[in-house]
């Protein structure tokens, strides 16, 4: 690469969430505080005290699928491939158009068709190893998450990439997308993250005493853990040569991202290293901490979780630490679909000009001592976000975001 990076640009977005599908429909959600949470349908329950979750309702992959056959795709490559098509129709773009330029697919996950893989299991104990469906075999493969989005797209020239790193994968998959176009190695890149409710990844949490019985309530002195939730967010970069050679509507510069994996414990944070994670971020976007005008939290409504991300952001962040919010609070945990989405509503924050709340918020932590914005939206002219996710293994990752400027 030589002489300056191309600037990278957000042109579409695409939604498929427990408040709403597609970017209008999101946007609503947030700016509401929409909070959908039922006993979870996805599995037999029976046996867990409880178990509550924000799942999708009302999704039919026959609407966004018209070259790849419906039961050749699982759960969340369904919900992967529909949110890419919306990401191209806000872009005003279409597979034929992408076909023949450079392009680079990137999605992160934590759990990828798990949920089929928790039906092989159990055909598997059921009535041996034999009998199993090969099909269902064939659609369970992680790959096959940013894979269907090139098969469904025709798209013929491009790299695919999935990131099992967890909760944090969605911003993995966007920074991987990012230095894909301005080191000049794509034109475009689909990225973000998807994953779908299932057993093994319910149950996992459960068993580690971190799943909330009714609401997620991040930064609530009564909070009392995750609660399960899925869905995809993808979006659409694009150099801001192309953008501009086309007349694309932009919303919002992908400015820059960190990463680091401390390996400090299987589950729990650490301060320091989520510290430097931001500092990392910051340089590499070129903004100040002071430039932040919110930040879009990890926020899981865990007890750990919570105390050491916010004494992290305030490390960096210090006395101007801006507005600091939890979506996971409207849409559960949506595992590696997390950073993506919360990246799709740090964009919707800078265009639609307002902060989405941290509902279920009841009863303030004075160890936190944050404006989390609390259960309601507020008017807001957001500039800069910092997205922020985080994962087991202490696989750390933060995009920055801004609105687009002629000059930067």
């Amino acid at each position: 690469m030589t002489g300056t990076p191309e600037r990278v640009v957000v042109t579409g977005r695409g939604v498929v969430s427990s408040i709403g599908f597609g970017v209008a429909e999101f946007a609503e959600g947030l700016r509401a505080g929409r909070n959908e949470v039922a006993p979870l349908t996805a599995f037999d329950t029976t046996g867990f005290a409880y178990a509550n979750g924000s799942e999708v309702t009302g999704f039919d992959p026959a609407g966004w699928l018209t070259r790849t056959p419906v039961d050749q795709l699982g759960r969340a490559s369904a919900f992967a491939v529909a949110a890419a098509r919306m990401a191209l129709a806000e872009a005003g773009l279409d597979g034929a158009e992408l076909r023949d330029r450079p392009g680079h697919i990137s999605v992160g996950t934590a759990d990828g068709e798990a949920r089929d893989l928790d039906a092989l299991a159990a055909d598997t104990v059921a009535r041996g190893a034999g009998t199993v469906d090969p099909a269902l075999v064939e659609r369970a493969g992680t790959h096959r998450l940013s894979a269907s989005i090139a098969w469904e797209l025709g798209l013929e020239d491009v790299t695919a990439m999935t990131f099992p790193t967890a909760c944090s994968a969605g911003n993995y998959a966007i920074g991987d997308g990012l230095d894909a176009i301005r080191v000049g190695d794509a034109d475009y890149a689909l990225v973000g993250g998807v994953d779908a409710v299932c057993r093994r990844s319910f149950a996992s949490f459960y068993r580690l005493g971190i799943m909330s019985p009714d609401r997620c309530r991040p930064f609530d002195a009564d909070r009392q853990g995750i609660l399960s939730g899925e869905g995809a967010g993808i979006l659409l970069l694009e150099s801001l040569t192309s953008a501009r050679a086309r007349g694309a509507t932009i919303h919002a510069e992908v400015l820059g991202y960190g990463l680091n994996c401390d390996a400090h414990h299987a589950f729990a944070p650490e301060e320091k290293s989520i510290q430097r994670c931001m500092e990392a971020a910051l340089r590499d976007a070129g903004v100040r901490p002071g430039d932040v005008d919110l930040i879009s939290a990890h926020g899981t409504g865990t007890k750990s979780n919570d105390v050491t991300e916010i004494r992290a952001i305030k490390s960096v962040h210090g006395d101007r630490t801006p507005p600091v919010i939890s979506l996971k609070s409207m849409l559960g945990h949506t595992m590696g679909a997390s950073a993506a989405l919360g990246a799709i509503a740090s964009s919707i924050a800078i265009t639609e000009g307002f902060i989405p709340p941290t509902v279920n918020h009841r009863t303030p932590d004075p160890e936190l001592d944050i404006d989390c914005v609390p259960n309601r939206s507020v008017a807001a002219d957001v500039r800069i976000v910092q997205n922020n996710g985080f994962a087991f293994g202490g696989n750390n990752a933060i995009v920055l975001l801004g609105r687009y400027e002629e000059s930067r």
